[in-house]
């Protein structure tokens, strides 16, 4: 059998791009999530302790090590894990079950002199933890991985707003010729949108919620074994211990609205930075924007002067993808047959692929960011072979002295035609205005018709 790595991942996340991935590994392998679980029946056993109507008692050394079975978990764990379900392990059979080889497994790590095998999982349904797990996975995968790589990028945009805040440049409405702008003033406009959107996760992360109600969201196993505890009280107070929101009226699944609202918000960062992809793709065809060629890096397998804006390309790419599957897990997970299916089981796996395509086409993007400057003598030459753009300035100048059909005597001059500067000097040379006000026109140029763009930038 070939031996598995990088060059045979069925997956490219794990494969070509695994270098790129390797952050999130931690919060979305298998071997996360069973480290999870194990926290949560680990802490869940540690609760039922502190319970007046229980009998369990265990002490702080105890404690210590019984909390070392998920501080401490490594692979040799892990491979445990994985023999308690698909293999069987020293006296345990195969269990074909996932959180139950977890259980064992807490079992097998159980202190000397602790009797509590019958206290893990006590009442508890596989849901229990698992929504619990997956949280606390998904919360530090958003929150400490692709956050900071999206709070980079929005440095990096503003700090090209500042520094090319006074850079002008000929804007496009529908594709065509528009008021002039500035390159600064429009990375600006991306830094401001990618910073509402960092917002609107960071609220949603901070938002996640658990359930811990057993089978059906009744607490009825617990109520049954111990009908004087209050068992909502006790579910608040343990999923507030693990830092979640607490989930009072759920099925056996936790319904789950809480993950479709990070995951529309990710969409919300992504859809920005696919704008932004798009345009910076543009800028470069139009020789905006310089890219600076890498040393060895082949553009073209045929034309050996191409200098390719691939970052861009495979960020737009990446990102697109993992707004499909982020889409895809929004919808679905929110959605159980009855009381419960374990159709969300699997689907669930794949959170942490859609996050690694995030995580790919961040990435690419400040690559991207970094390799291109701004080509101001293009962008100048371009502005000056567009006169035509001033046309807006001349009629709202006129309008403000008066002229009625101001909008239409410019219209008359420039629609569908070759304008020069030199035409419009003709035309405000004829116009009976004072001569502060001919100058005021006779001043106006391509170049320096921005606005206060250069001040927007600065704001950034």
């Amino acid at each position: 059998m070939t031996e598995r790595g990088p060059l045979t991942a069925v997956s490219p996340l794990d494969g070509r791009y695994a270098r790129y991935t390797e952050p999130l590994v931690p919060y979305a392998s298998e071997r996360a999530l069973m480290r999870a679980r194990v926290q949560v029946e680990v802490e869940y056993l540690l609760a039922l302790a502190d319970l007046d109507a229980t009998p369990l008692t265990i002490g702080a050394e105890q404690r210590t090590t019984l909390r070392a079975l998920y501080e401490e978990f490594n692979d040799e764990d892990a491979n445990v894990v994985k023999q308690l379900e698909t293999e069987g392990y020293g006296e345990y059979s195969a269990t074909n079950h996932d959180v139950k080889a977890i259980e064992y497994f807490v079992r097998l790590g159980m202190p000397d002199g602790l009797d509590a095998d019958h206290w893990i999982h006590f009442g508890l349904t596989s849901e229990d933890v698992n929504n619990l797990a997956h949280r606390l996975l998904v919360k530090p995968a958003v929150t400490d991985v692709l956050v900071p790589e999206l709070r980079e990028i929005r440095d990096t945009l503003v700090e090209m707003a500042h520094s090319y805040g006074d850079v002008p440049m000929l804007a496009r409405t529908h594709g065509q010729p528009a008021t002039p702008t500035t390159f600064g003033k429009e990375m600006a406009v991306y830094a401001s949108r990618l910073g509402k959107a960092i917002g609107r996760i960071e609220r949603a992360a901070e938002d996640l919620s658990g359930k811990l109600a057993g089978a059906s969201g009744t607490y009825a196993a617990h109520h049954a074994a111990y009908p004087d505890v209050d068992w909502p009280a006790f579910s608040r107070a343990f999923v507030a211990d693990l830092g979640l929101d607490h989930e009072p009226l759920t099925t056996q699944v936790n319904p789950c609205d809480d993950l479709q609202t990070v995951f529309d918000a990710l969409r919300g960062a992504n859809n920005v930075l696919l704008d932004m992809d798009l345009d910076m793709w543009l800028y470069v065809s139009d020789r905006y924007l310089g890219q600076e060629a890498v040393e060895g890096e082949t553009g073209s397998s045929t034309m050996p002067h191409k200098v390719n804006p691939i970052d861009f390309e495979n960020s737009e790419g990446n990102l697109s993808k993992a707004n499909s599957d982020l889409t895809f897990l929004g919808d679905y997970v929110t959605s159980s047959r009855l009381q419960r299916d374990l159709s969300d089981s699997t689907v669930k796996r794949n959170i942490g692929a859609a996050f690694a395509h995030c995580l790919v086409g961040y990435s690419k993007c400040q690559n991207g960011l970094a390799k291109v400057v701004p080509n101001e003598q293009v962008m100048r030459t371009e502005l000056a072979e567009t006169p035509e753009i001033i046309g807006e300035a001349v009629q709202t100048i006129l309008r403000r002295e008066g002229f009625a059909d101001a909008y239409e005597q410019v219209k008359k001059a420039t629609r569908g035609q070759q304008v020069t500067m030199a035409d419009f000097q003709a035309m405000i040379d004829d116009l009976d205005v004072s001569e502060a006000v001919r100058a005021e026109l006779s001043a106006l140029t391509p170049t320096g018709y921005t606005g206060i763009a250069e001040q927007l930038a600065d704001d950034a």
